[in-house]
């Protein structure tokens, strides 16, 4: 198993695509180990993908694309702002109230971050905004689609750990309202110490939040109907991704009536793209998974852990720590797929309930994505926004460490997200 990870780092080390760097990594113990054939390797990666709740990744991405298409973004910036626009640095409290909103529809961190970069960065920076607070609220309060359903994250997590993603959907809910608020008072702080103006003089009349609120109905609309309708069986999480590709279709096409053909081409390029790459790496990691399992890598991890240790608060120190460290230098996809079996059960051997791990964990592998030195969603909101790196990791440390106290509190405190899954679904 030591030759797989050395392969694994080197082949990182020498820029080799993720996916291909994963996928090589697990060959090299069939190629070491004489009584595995390698033809097992290729039908481990073409049967990777062929399970049934892995068919919400590509209808949740593709109705995301639809959505963001639909002008729906427009439609929920706008009663955003009319709710918070009117309090110091309410460009940064729309940003995050729209992650929030987002959470929602797109399902992806680094696709929300990119959105606002290109809308909201310019818009702040315009207003007197720092371009390094500008790109830390955006990206961070992109954090928040990791746990407010429907999360890519999470239905990866579920599929790996074979964990309800019905449970895991509600667990999220009030996790992300929750970072929500503790985003908007950190932005608010700071906001305040340096006197940014809010983005509108007076606060909005009743009248206004109504209106901005009945042109974003649509999209406000879609989330509760995927929660209410996993809740009440009408649909499964796979099915449901189905669904919203249907309702993103018909709220562009004849409600907003601003999905076009043009429109419908480009989402369906991106779409396939988008697809391409996760189910590729997806494919790759089914190869290291047999790996993984085949060398016993999790019994023997519980009990090299167990025997460190047996203090259950400790051993969930080391491993938050390590999934930190995991999640600085790689995307949260691979460290979803390589270390929900290895670290999954342990977690439940020290009675850690698996839908409070998987809130948990998304919540910090996908922070790592916007933390140097490899942060996916930082260098994207950066180069979008035309900020220096530099600037954004000096002014994104409040945000990270108001985060991490959020994380504590929530492995101290599990009911915050199995409140919902008890009481409506078990």
């Amino acid at each position: 198993m030591i030759w797989v990870l050395i392969a694994f780092v080197v082949f990182i080390l020498i820029n080799v695509p993720i996916a291909f760097a994963i996928g090589a990594a697990g060959l090299v113990y069939f190629l070491l180990d004489p009584n595995l054939p390698t033809e097992l390797a290729i039908q481990r990666f073409a049967s990777g993908t062929q399970s049934f709740p892995l068919l919400a990744v590509p209808f949740f991405v593709l109705a995301g694309n639809l959505l963001n298409e639909t002008g729906i973004t427009k439609r929920l910036i706008d009663f955003a702002d009319a709710l918070i626009g009117h309090i110091v640095g309410g460009l940064a409290h729309v940003s995050i109230l729209l992650s929030a909103m987002m959470g929602g529809i797109s399902g992806s961190a680094n696709a929300d971050a990119a959105m606002q970069s290109r809308i909201l960065a310019p818009q702040m920076i315009a207003k007197g905004y720092s371009g390094g607070f500008s790109v830390s609220v955006i990206a961070l309060s992109a954090l928040i689609t990791a746990t407010i359903p429907p999360s890519i994250g999470l239905i990866l997590f579920g599929f790996v750990g074979e964990v309800s993603i019905g449970q895991l959907f509600m667990a999220g809910i009030i996790p992300g309202i929750l970072m929500t608020l503790t985003l908007l008072i950190t932005s608010t702080i700071i906001a305040k110490k340096r006197k940014y103006v809010p983005s509108r003089v007076k606060r909005a009349s009743f009248k206004e939040v109504v209106v901005t609120f009945r042109r974003s109905f649509w999209g406000l609309l879609f989330p509760v109907i995927l929660i209410v309708g996993i809740r009440f069986g009408v649909f499964t999480a796979s099915e449901a991704g189905a669904f919203a590709v249907v309702y993103a279709f018909v709220v562009g096409a004849f409600i907003y009536k601003e999905l076009n053909w043009a429109k419908l081409n480009k989402v369906l390029k991106n779409t396939v793209e988008d697809n391409a790459v996760i189910m590729l790496i997806i494919a790759a990691a089914a190869i290291l998974g047999h790996v993984i399992t085949s060398a016993r890598l999790p019994q023997e991890a519980t009990q090299g852990m167990l025997s460190l240790t047996e203090n259950p608060i400790l051993i969930m120190v080391i491993i938050l720590t390590f999934l930190l460290v995991a999640g600085m230098f790689m995307e949260s996809t691979v460290n979803t797929l390589l270390l929900t079996p290895i670290l999954l059960p342990i977690v439940v051997s020290i009675g850690m309930d698996p839908v409070h791990f998987g809130i948990v964990m998304m919540t910090i592998v996908t922070m790592g994505g916007m933390t140097p030195p490899i942060g996916v969603t930082m260098y994207t909101a950066c180069s979008l926004a035309n900020v220096p790196v530099i600037d954004y990791m000096k002014e994104s440390v409040p945000f990270i460490l108001s985060i991490i106290v959020f994380i504590i509190l929530l492995v101290v405190f599990p009911q915050i997200t199995l409140f919902l899954p008890e009481l409506l679904m078990r």
